[in-house]
């Protein structure tokens, strides 16, 4: 257990900690659209300048959103005990996607019809693809082709010139695992731009100017990552293509590493700070690909997010009295938001619950405990020197 280092309540394991909050954050969500009434249900707020139009795609945002963050949970084969609370959610999900596309239930989720829906079927694409026995080949025939021409409804929808991009790419991306056919000019754009996007030691520009801020693990590694793993195999340089994508996303996972303190907090800068923990989406995913950079132990990972998400999420304002997310980045902070923040923006914190898709024998969690790199530092233990790439 990472009380050795981070504060945590004794006898509890790191895994048992997360699944407590994974069910805490999925359990609304989930019963609300299974049963047609996430829009009924859900509140939607947001900060004082929440632009109107985000009231339309709040509550697909929440469960597209949570899907990518729990998908490689819901994907696991164990027998464990987590196995009934597993199969109940898979079923959840399964249903709440049936409503989500079905223009005759009161849980359609309008995915094509709003500009905001390109973002949020992405998440829901890069869900699909990280569990795609449980939330695709398992759907219902009736509901599959009605999930592709949602899909397809958003190539009317033109991206913003930055990590929007991404979006139709993903969707493409899922569309060739579910159809067979995909716009691979739409995936195509999306990985040369960003490679002029690309300025060095694992980070890229989101559009033509740099932000300093999360969207490298928000959106762009992530994305680059899942859309690499699926390029054809007739894809020019394909190896190449992905042994870049990889490298590159390497080296930013130990950038994030790095920037855990030893108290669980991290620097407070950019946009989307609201998402909370979803800001460690790429170190989260690298953990599990099992691609965490050379010197950088997953045990060493599980503890440095374990202390995060309990620095973050244990503030009693986290959530309202019926269980959803408030605005903020510890407790609620309604005016952290921006105007395109709203409750189920929130909902990308999920995120970091990825490593949740790895058995609970896998080293990640099987492992003892670690200091994460700023414990050592600030310890005044060895650690070695730190060095960038280039490429």
């Amino acid at each position: 257990m990472c009380d050795q280092i981070a504060l945590m309540e004794p006898n509890v394991s790191d895994r048992s900690f997360w699944l407590v909050w994974l069910e805490k954050l999925s359990r609304p969500v989930l019963t609300a659209a299974a049963n047609e009434d996430l829009v009924k249900l859900m509140p939607v707020e947001g900060g004082p300048n929440l632009n109107s139009q985000q009231l339309a795609t709040s509550h697909l945002e929440a469960f597209a959103r949570l899907i990518c963050g729990i998908a490689p949970w819901l994907e696991l084969e164990t027998g464990d005990v987590e196995s009934r609370l597993r199969n109940k959610f898979r079923v959840l999900a399964r249903e709440g996607i049936r409503y989500a596309v079905d223009p005759t239930s009161r849980g359609y989720l309008k995915i094509g019809e709003t500009r905001q829906s390109l973002v949020d079927a992405a998440f829901l694409a890069l869900g699909i693809l990280r569990a795609p026995r449980q939330l695709w080949t398992a759907l219902d025939a009736d509901v599959k082709p009605r999930l592709i021409e949602a899909f397809r409804a958003t190539r009317s929808i033109h991206p913003r010139f930055n990590n929007w991009i991404l979006f139709p790419a993903m969707i493409e991306t899922a569309l060739g695992m579910m159809s067979g056919q995909s716009d691979l000019l739409r995936i195509e754009y999306a990985l040369r731009q960003h490679e002029q996007w690309y300025v060095g030691d694992g980070t890229y520009k989101d559009g033509p100017m740099y932000h300093c801020d999360y969207y490298n693990s928000f959106v762009i590694h992530p994305f680059l990552l899942a859309i690499a793993d699926s390029l054809p195999s007739s894809w020019p340089n394909r190896l190449e293509v992905q042994k870049t994508i990889y490298a590159r996303a390497s080296r930013y996972s130990e950038i994030q590493e790095r920037a855990i303190s030893p108290e669980g907090t991290y620097p407070v800068h950019g946009r989307s700070l609201a998402y909370r923990f979803g800001a460690f989406h790429l170190l989260a995913d690298m953990s599990l690909r099992d691609k965490l950079p050379p010197g950088l132990s997953p045990s060493q990972v599980r503890c440095a997010l374990t202390a995060v998400i309990r620095r973050v999420i244990e503030n009693e304002r986290t959530f309202d009295k019926d269980g959803w997310l408030r605005v903020g980045i510890v407790g609620q902070q309604p005016d952290v938001a921006e105007s395109y923040i709203s409750t189920g923006s929130l909902y990308l914190c999920s995120t970091v619950l990825l490593p949740l898709g790895l058995s609970a024998n896998a080293p990640f969690w099987s492992t003892p405990p670690q200091p994460w790199t700023s414990v050592k530092v600030w310890n005044g233990d060895p650690i070695p020197a730190d060095k960038s790439v280039v490429n």
